[in-house]
């Protein structure tokens, strides 16, 4: 009996093998699209890849090639149900309806017409693959023209590309062609939302302020950091001074980033967070030997007059790792690039506002009701080294990997320019915490003076 059955289940397998195969999902997927806002018209062109559409009943002929006269209405039924059905076009924030399929066509992979705007239109409206072409489904491609009724040409568009479903990973080339005739190009990855195409100065702020929040958040190096950073610091005043101080630091190597005078080279990104890993030693290492003092974990002048300056140091290192998380959102800037680097700094700070209301007292009551503060103080930053040291020694393995390459002229002009604006930001931070927080000083000094010997 038992063989029988075994027997049976065989025979299933082998019979539905083929169709599962068959409607596998793609492992990576790659959409490239064409918008453009004409008089009361927007044109919207796709390609896509055929093998992405499945469950689609598909005219073929001898040997498995595609029916290219009897095709027609598969294209149409594919781009309605995969990609139509899911693509939402916003016209000054509201919804557009549903598009109108203009026409189909089936290419060739290597078909190079989604090079322009003009060469895809005239393709798609051009002449047809012949019908004795050797085209399996899967290898093919889909090219779609889409129309949509608008108010205006100069109305702002938005797109929620919401293409995921074909495929595991998906990407999505968008180029949004403005009346003017200028041209924008977007590379989204996965589900990005709504796209502004054309964004106003406070949808761009707003965006990059919520990048921000949630990448200093996600940001598990950068939290570490600023945990070994305030350990000693506990009271509002210090902690002003040395978290402005790292603010303004990080801004500096964003900024100078985001305008191309940071290296571009392959071991840039790895030194970078290794020298991130080192400064969260740096400053674990720094607490202990502070704790180990007579005079306790070194709240007060040590605080303020050697942490800003710590914390500034690294924190020009902590912009250029955050610049490596803003490259591929910089798109969604539009024309506000300034605007876009200050949101997403302004977000930042409001990520690490969050996590210093909640550590501050978490710290506060660990060193008064479970450890006293000394031991808690080398406790925790003795953990915080520890993570920080097996962090850089990975990240430094990978850094040696690279191929350090040679100095040209152009590296050496732009490491020129990069270095000008540390000095001056430098100079301008020295004159801001020596004027600006001079009577913080004092008033710390005259807190400690008690303590003194």
């Amino acid at each position: 009996m038992m063989r029988h059955v075994i027997a049976l289940l065989a025979a299933v397998l082998v019979l539905v093998a083929p169709s599962l195969s068959a409607h596998e999902i793609p492992n990576e997927v790659t959409i490239q699209t064409f918008l453009r806002p004409e008089g009361q018209r927007l044109t919207f062109l796709v390609r896509a890849p055929l093998k992405a559409m499945r469950e689609m009943s598909v005219p073929v002929r001898e040997g498995g090639y595609i029916d290219l006269a009897r095709v027609d209405r598969v294209l149409h039924d594919a781009a309605t149900l995969w990609i139509a059905d899911f693509v939402k076009v916003y016209e000054d924030g509201r919804a557009l309806p549903y598009p109108e399929v203009n026409a189909t066509i089936v290419s060739v992979p290597s078909d190079p017409s989604f090079e322009s705007y003009e060469k895809a239109l005239a393709h798609i409206h051009g002449d047809r693959l012949p019908l004795d072409t050797e085209l399996v489904w899967s290898e093919g491609m889909l090219d779609v023209e889409f129309t949509y009724p608008i108010q205006s040409d100069q109305s702002r568009f938005a797109i929620s590309p919401g293409l995921t479903r074909l495929g595991q990973r998906v990407n999505v080339v968008m180029r949004f062609r403005m009346p003017g005739g200028e041209e924008r190009a977007f590379d989204v990855h996965g589900d990005p939302g709504i796209v502004q195409l054309d964004p106003r100065w406070h949808q761009a702020a707003l965006r990059f302020v919520k990048d921000g929040f949630f990448h200093i958040l996600d940001g598990i190096d950068h939290l570490l950091f600023l945990l070994a950073l305030v350990v000693p610091l506990r009271r509002l005043r210090s902690l002003v001074v040395v978290v402005t101080s790292f603010t303004l630091a990080h801004s500096v190597t964003l900024i100078a980033s985001a305008y191309n005078l940071a290296p571009d080279s392959l071991w840039f990104p790895p030194m970078v967070e290794t020298l991130i890993a080192v400064s969260i030693v740096y400053m674990a290492f720094e607490n202990i030997v502070a704790a180990a003092q007579p005079s306790g974990i070194g709240i007060g002048r040590h605080a303020l007059e050697r942490r800003w300056a710590v914390a500034f140091g690294f924190g020009l290192v902590h912009g250029f790792g955050f610049s490596f998380a803003l490259r591929d959102s910089l798109q969604f800037a539009g024309s506000h690039l300034l605007t876009s680097l200050l949101s997403f700094n302004l977000g930042v700070e409001l990520g690490q506002l969050l996590v210093l209301i909640v550590l501050i007292p978490v710290l506060n009551l660990m060193f008064r009701y479970l450890v006293a503060e000394r031991v808690g103080a080398i406790l925790l930053s003795a953990l915080i080294a520890h993570t920080g040291w097996h962090w850089a020694t990975e990240r430094g393995s990978r850094l040696l990997e690279y191929q350090w390459p040679s100095f040209d002229t152009e590296m050496l002009l732009k490491g020129v320019r990069l270095l000008i604006v540390i000095v001056i930001a430098t100079a301008v931070a020295w004159v801001l915490f020596g004027v600006v927080f001079k009577r913080e000083r004092e008033a710390l000094r005259e807190s400690d003076a008690p303590n003194r010997p």
